[in-house]
Formats: structure tokens, C-alpha cells, sequence
């Protein structure tokens, strides 16, 4: 905890950035992009890993001792990533994020994930994440890269999205995270756009969605579609990580969102080993919208409570637990 403030991690990745896991160029650029966005984001006086110490296959166990020994956080989401047109192995495999959250599964939650492109063989492996390793959630990418040039699919899409939200459902799960915005390597930016959520949000009211990344930079939509779809979060992952180098740029974007859809539906993320999460953890528990922008925009102030809500207390609520459930949990 931070100050009296549980902790839930939205998002780790597990990564494996071994030169021969990339296919070809594009992701050699992807991966490029996420070092720079480490190196450009790290405040001074903090660690900044060298390409070769930060480009290489990180292991479960890396992961697990950055979260819980190097920060305050309490539990965390092992996240996959199934960009398997970009990675061998989709960058961080899913296998990876089940033996990260098996080292230690009362604090760590298994996030499953799956190429809904890829029809019966995804919802096949949607089942075996569940029964199999006790997924909780899905994390989806909608934005790809397959055969050489641009393949995306769409939220809202009833052949390819829909069957997957159905089978969710089957499932018992009811939370699937998106990526939206943060365009990285070839892929266009219009493909990371959040028009879909509308008729996601529509069409499965009993599904909650997290629009990861706050979908910057379509941060304006974003608001828009939170205020307006009970269901629909958005997640600070890639976000609060603005917070030490442009705290003015952070908290024009942490006043949008608390303005528009309240401190009940945003969503801290670390995305480690991105980043090391504590800086963060720290600077967001010490951090003020500044005056001006309270008088000039009518932002809200970051109350602790807020700060407790994004922190950890909203995304507990969305996986079916309270504080006081947590700690029992993490107590036993």
C-alpha cells in the first residue's frame, strides 16, 4: 500500500525482446518504440536501462520482483500480448503471464489473451486460459499488422468481435481490456481510434471494457464515450507515466477525465517493466491538479479518495472484490 492506499496494477508484460523473436523490421520498430518511450518517460535520477539491459527476454520472476519488491503495489494483472504479426511469440506470451501469476496467484491475476482473427482456434484458447489457468479477464489488440501491411479488426464488428464477447460471456467472464491510442511501430494511427466502444458498450451492457492507455492520443472521444456508457473505464497504463516529465500535460489529462466520468472509472496501470512502477506509484500519490487548471477548466481536485479509487479500489470492484476482501485474501 501507499499511504493508506491499496494497490492494483492493471497491466505487467512479460517480454521477450530477443532480437530473433521480431518479424522483420516492423518489429524491430515496435520494439524501438517502447525503449524510447522508457527512456523519454524515466525522470531524472531514476534508472534508465541501456538497449542491450532493456531489449532482451524478461522472465516471470524479473517481473514479480520489480512489482512487489520494487513498489507499493499489492496485487497485479499478468497481461499477454498476441501480437503474433509483429512477435514469434506475441511479445509477451500468454504462457509467460500464467507462470508469472502461478508464482504467486493470491496477489497476481491471469489476464488471458487471444487473436479474434484467428475465429474458432481463439475461442478454443479463450477456454483453455479459463479452465486451464484461471483467467480472469481478456486483454484484446485490435490493431494489426498480418501479412506485411495493415489487418485490422473493429470492437464493434458482430463476425469477428462479437463471438469472442459471447464466449466471454460463456465463459463467466465480464471484463475485457483494450488497446486503444499509443500507436506504436507500422501501425496506423486511424486503426487505434475508439469509434468502436460505442456499439461494444451497446451491444454487451453486462461486459465492462477498459479502454487502456486513455486512448491518447484520442483522449476528447475517449470522455465523450465514458460519460455516456456505464460500462466503459478507461486505464492511466502509458499515462501516468507523463507524471514526472510533463506533470502539466498529466494533469490536463487526469482533469479531463475526472471532469467528464469521475473518479469511479479510471484505472491505474504500471506497465512494467516498461517502466519501474514506484516513481510513479509515488509521485501520483503526492500529485495536485494545479490551481489554474481547477479555476481556469473546472477540473476536479485529486482527492485521496479519488487517488485511492484509481489506485486500486476501482479495478478491484470490477473483479468482484473490495478492500477488505483483498487483504483477507492476501492474508491467507
Amino acid at each position: 500500500m501507499i499511504g493508506d492506499a491499496f494497490v492494483f496494477d492493471c497491466v505487467a508484460h512479460v517480454f521477450n525482446f530477443e532480437a530473433k523473436n521480431a518479424l522483420g523490421s516492423a518489429g524491430e520498430m515496435f520494439s524501438n518504440h517502447l525503449y524510447a518511450f522508457h527512456q523519454a518517460l524515466t525522470p531524472e535520477g531514476e534508472t534508465v536501462l541501456s538497449p542491450e539491459e532493456y531489449l532482451r527476454q524478461w522472465t516471470p520472476e524479473e517481473i514479480h520482483e520489480m512489482v512487489y519488491e520494487g513498489s507499493d503495489t499489492d496485487m497485479l494483472c499478468a497481461m499477454p500480448l498476441p501480437l503474433t504479426d509483429l512477435y514469434k511469440d506475441g511479445l509477451s506470451p500468454w504462457e509467460d503471464c500464467a507462470r508469472l501469476s502461478a508464482i504467486d496467484p493470491e496477489h497476481t491475476v491471469f489476464w488471458g489473451s487471444i487473436n479474434p482473427l484467428e475465429g474458432r482456434a481463439a475461442l478454443e484458447l479463450m477456454e483453455r486460459q479459463v479452465g486451464e489457468f484461471n483467467a480472469q479477464a481478456f486483454k484484446l489488440y485490435n490493431v494489426r499488422y498480418d501479412y506485411g501491411s495493415p489487418f485490422p479488426w473493429r470492437m464493434d464488428d458482430p463476425r469477428v468481435a462479437f463471438p469472442i464477447f459471447e464466449k466471454a460471456q460463456e465463459l463467466g467472464v465480464n471484463l475485457i481490456g483494450v488497446h486503444k491510442g499509443v500507436p506504436l511501430g507500422p501501425q496506423p494511427v486511424e486503426h487505434t481510434q475508439t469509434w468502436d466502444m460505442d456499439g461494444a458498450a451497446a451491444n454487451f451492457p453486462d461486459i465492462n471494457f477498459v479502454i487502456y492507455h486513455v486512448g491518447l492520443p484520442f483522449l476528447d472521444e475517449v470522455c465523450w464515450q465514458l460519460i455516456r456508457y456505464p460500462n466503459l473505464y478507461a486505464s492511466l497504463a502509458a499515462t501516468i507515466n507523463f507524471i514526472a516529465r510533463a506533470p502539466k500535460q498529466f494533469a490536463e489529462t487526469l482533469g479531463k477525465l475526472l471532469f467528464w466520468c469521475g473518479e469511479d472509472k479510471i484505472i491505474y496501470g504500471s506497465e512494467a517493466p516498461i517502466w519501474q512502477p514506484q516513481w510513479a506509484l509515488r509521485a501520483f500519490w503526492d500529485f495536485e491538479i494545479p490551481q489554474d487548471l481547477v479555476e481556469g477548466y473546472g477540473y476536479p481536485q485529486l482527492t485521496e479518495q479519488a487517488k485511492r479509487k484509481i489506485l486500486g479500489e476501482n479495478l478491484l470492484r470490477l473483479h468482484g472484490m473490495d478492500v477488505e476482501q483483498a487483504k483477507a485474501q492476501l492474508a491467507r
